[in-house]
């Protein structure tokens, strides 16, 4: 559906899911064409989550088709596999705002939308979320539907499995539906599963199965506790059929398929068939990522959020010249490079992030020594301390939003043991369109309370190859470097690496009015903001700290005999950060007669937008810096 053709379409009198159930069957094919080409159209010009979403189309109409939405449930995982999710329950005429600031959320927000059941932008929680929903509504003896969609590669992650280990423990009905875009647990689609399916999701075949279990109970053949019997002799006898057994199945969850996930008339059907049955179920899907668009189909990797296109020509539109910076997650895997030539104990571990951090560089040349997790981020720090305890030195890289999901592990398997490893935190600060799922907000205040742990941030691309070369050689124990998405500062990003003193900040400019304490890149804006300042006749110090943890004690000491207005400056929440670690130490030190103001973020979830728009809502771009410094220095 062009944008620029006036043809009447299908999708253009769908605004809710109730408009799908007048629709015949072959309507509801062309509208997954119309859909399809809409999600192609709207994301060539507004960037946004391509290959999943098209990947989805036909499972996303079958489901709003056969189930009673928004009172039944579907549960979303990951999100971004929900783009048509959203076009089809109210939200098409806004799509065009999808992860711009005030418009719509990348992800399924219940905020946004009674459709939305529940939050999903990162991964691996549609099983759990459903199931107590499920439950609750076994509990309150309602007639609702449950159906988590699962997919994406989420399935790797170890929640996952706890919620379908608790699936069929309790009474619940819940449908759960493993997208599988080439995830490699079961690719065998042919004729005898074809022929299963349809046996095993028949109202026939059903009714027979319910008719052996009533009579093998009347004849106390079996008690209420062996009612798993028959399901047990279901599995068994598909196993004996394929010769093959499934991991679902070892769960006491009912398993059908896998069956063609693009196969609309088929889904409709099986859903159907299986809509009623009790129990907790499980219906495999395999589709293809980028259905639809042929680039998107050959290189999924590339296609997953690729920016801008041509929808014609499928060439993707480049905004970075190769005379600006590079990113910092660029500078990180090039140097994870030079530092595994170097040092042979040097390993990289990622939780199925290798493209955006860039650790793909360190797979290229030496693919032996750098592994892709999944999406398993507490499995890949204590796999990494696995490592590190045998004498060879991981370097980490979980983006901040998603290390949240290993702070136990940091604890137990890492901070306790004194390992000797490398955590780099990508994606640190406000991330942008994601929103507040993926912004990296709190890992300087969670992680400054763990003993043991050494936590920096680099003012620039030097100082974190320098930290990186501090965390194997200046260094015996867990550190951890936090840097932000997107571009560096520094052109020329290739110095010749050093040792940093732990726990060692440096002086950037003299001044006399007041000083700023920042830590990390946001430091550049500070000193652009004393810039400014010192155009309004104001004298500004500037320190970098580099350490959080351990901070620098002597220039605290240095500055509280100097300054009387102290303002600390961090891309990340004010409570617990760095300006609490100084009041903290001030505190403690009994030191009087400091005025101190913290900035950073707010106490409270940031929304979605450009990096630039939520650096000004926050104040802390520029801008914002100059401002709060100035209201600061004026209340003299």
């Amino acid at each position: 559906m062009s944008e620029n053709n006036n043809t009447p379409t299908l999708l253009q009198n769908i605004n809710y899911p109730s408009d799908l159930k007048g629709l015949a069957p072959d309507q509801l094919e062309t509208l997954c064409t119309e859909l399809r080409q809409f999600i192609i159209d709207q994301l060539s010009c507004n960037p946004g989550h391509f290959g999943s979403s098209l990947g989805t189309v036909e499972l996303t109409v079958a489901l709003h088709y056969v189930y009673n939405t928004p009172y039944d449930r579907i549960v979303w995982d990951v999100g971004h596999q929900a783009y048509s999710h959203k076009i089809l329950t109210g939200r098409k005429d806004r799509f065009s705002t999808n992860r711009k600031f005030g418009g719509l959320a990348g992800f399924p927000n219940p905020d946004e939308s009674e459709y939305d059941s529940f939050i999903a932008g990162h991964a691996s929680n549609s099983i759990s979320a459903a199931l107590g929903m499920a439950v609750a509504s076994s509990l309150k003896n309602e007639d609702r539907q449950v159906v988590a969609v699962i997919g994406d590669g989420a399935m790797t992650g170890g929640l996952a499995f706890e919620g379908l280990n608790n699936a069929s423990s309790q009474p619940n009905n819940l449908l759960i539906i493993l997208n599988d875009n080439d995830m490699a647990i079961d690719n065998n689609v042919g004729g005898i599963q074809d022929y299963l399916v349809k046996m095993t999701t028949s109202q026939t075949y059903n009714k027979f199965r319910n008719d052996v279990y009533q009579k093998f109970k009347r004849r106390n053949l079996i008690s209420e506790k062996g009612k798993n019997f028959i399901l047990r002799f279901n599995n068994s006898l598909k196993s004996l059929i394929t010769k093959q057994q499934n991991i679902f199945e070892g769960f006491n969850i009912r398993y059908f398929g896998p069956v063609d996930g693009h196969d609309l008339k088929g889904l409709v059907r099986i859903l159907e068939n299986i809509k009623n049955m009790t129990g907790p179920k499980i219906l495999h899907i395999h589709t293809v990522k980028g259905k639809g668009f042929k680039p998107a189909e050959v290189s999924a990797i590339e296609w997953h959020a690729p920016g801008k296109f041509n929808k014609e020509t499928g060439e993707r539109v480049i905004v970075r010249s190769k005379d600006q910076p590079q990113l910092y997650q660029d500078v990180f895997g090039h140097t994870l490079v030079d530092l595994a030539k170097k040092d042979e104990r040097v390993v990289g571990i990622t939780p199925a992030m290798p493209t955006g951090c860039s650790m793909t560089y360190m797979m290229k040349e030496f693919p032996d020594r750098a592994f892709d997790v999944g999406i398993a981020e507490g499995h890949a720090v204590t796999y990494s301390a696995g490592l590190a305890k045998e004498g060879l030195i991981p370097f980490c890289n979980v983006y901040s939003s998603f290390f949240q999901r290993a702070y136990d592990n940091v604890i137990h398997d890492v901070a306790i043991q004194k390992l000797h490893m490398v955590m780099c935190l990508d994606r640190a600060g406000l991330v942008g369109e994601d929103g507040p799922t993926h912004h990296g907000a709190f890992d300087l205040a969670s992680l400054r309370c763990v003993p043991n742990l050494i936590i920096s941030s680099p003012y620039n691309e030097h100082f974190l190859r320098d930290l990186m070369y501090t965390g194997i050689y200046g260094n015996s124990g867990p550190f951890v470097i936090r840097y932000p998405r997107g571009q560096g500062e520094l052109k020329d990003w290739q110095n010749e690496m050093k040792v940093l003193e732990i726990g060692k900040g440096r002086k950037i400019r003299d001044g006399k009015d007041a000083v700023i304490l920042s830590i990390g890149p946001i430091g550049n804006a500070a000193n652009d903001a004393i810039d400014n300042l010192e155009k309004e006749g104001y004298s500004i110090a500037h320190y970098d700290m580099i350490f959080l943890k351990p901070i620098d004690t002597d220039i605290l000491d240095e500055i509280s005999t100097k300054f009387d207005k102290i303002i600390t400056v961090e891309n990340g929440v004010v409570t617990g950060g760095l300006g609490s670690a100084v009041l903290e130490y001030y505190s403690d030190k009994n030191v009087k007669n400091i005025e101190l103001t913290r900035i950073g973020l707010p106490d409270s979830f940031i929304t979605h937008g450009s990096i630039k728009d939520l650096n000004r809502l926050c104040e802390i771009d520029t801008e914002g810096i100059t401002k709060r410094v100035a209201e600061v220095l004026k209340k003299r």
